[in-house]
C-alpha cells in the first residue's frame, strides 16, 4: 500500500538540512530504483522553487510499503530526524487515485 509520510521541520534547520540532504535523497533514490516511490519533495518557507535562506517548512514523501509500522519505521530512521532537521512526522495510508 501506498503512504504518505508528511514531515514539518524545526525552525531555522535550513543548515542542518543541506548537511543531511546527501543521505536523505540516496534513500529516496534506492526506493525509487525498486519502484517503491510515487513522490518526494520539499515544501519551500516562501512561494518559490528557490527559496533560498528562508529555506523549507518540512516533505511530502508517498512511498509504497507492507504496512504501516514498515512505513513508520522506515520513516523515523530518516537522516532528517537523526539530525535534528524533521520535528514532527505524520504517516498515513494514501490511495492513488488520479492520474
Amino acid at each position: 500500500m501506498w503512504y504518505a509520510i508528511i514531515s514539518e521541520d524545526y525552525e531555522d534547520s535550513l543548515e542542518k538540512r543541506l548537511a543531511a540532504r546527501p543521505d536523505h535523497v540516496a534513500r529516496l533514490k534506492a526506493m525509487c530504483n525498486e519502484g517503491r516511490l510515487l513522490i518526494a519533495g520539499p515544501h519551500p518557507a516562501v512561494d518559490s522553487p528557490d527559496p533560498g535562506s528562508a529555506g523549507f517548512t518540512g516533505s511530502l514523501v508517498i512511498v509504497e510499503f507492507d504496512s504501516l509500522d514498515d512505513a513508520k519505521a522506515w520513516a523515523d530512521a530518516d537522516p532528517y530526524v537523526e539530525r535534528g532537521v524533521y520535528e514532527k512526522i505524520t504517516v498515513k495510508p494514501f490511495i492513488r487515485v488520479l492520474p
